[in-house]
């Protein structure tokens, strides 16, 4: 299940994230409106992606992120 909605989202995150800068690299040349629905508008949805990928994956980061070394005794 998880692997699964991994493979749906992650896609989707890269679309979102390419959206994002595709619009942001051509502000100048969108209409205001287009502008603002698909920059400003869509930017919270990267964000809800990749917190959602995170919660996900949280078991990986923490096994090999958050570990604390060890120490000799």
């Amino acid at each position: 299940m998880k692997n699964t909605a991994l493979r749906i989202l992650n896609p989707f995150i890269g679309l979102l994230v390419c959206s994002q800068a595709a619009t942001g690299l051509l502000s100048d040349h969108l209409p205001a409106k287009v502008f603002e629905t698909v920059h400003e508008g869509g930017g919270i949805l990267p964000v809800t992606g990749i917190a959602l990928h995170v919660i996900l994956n949280f078991g990986w980061i923490k096994n090999n992120l958050l570990k604390r070394p060890q120490t000799r005794a």
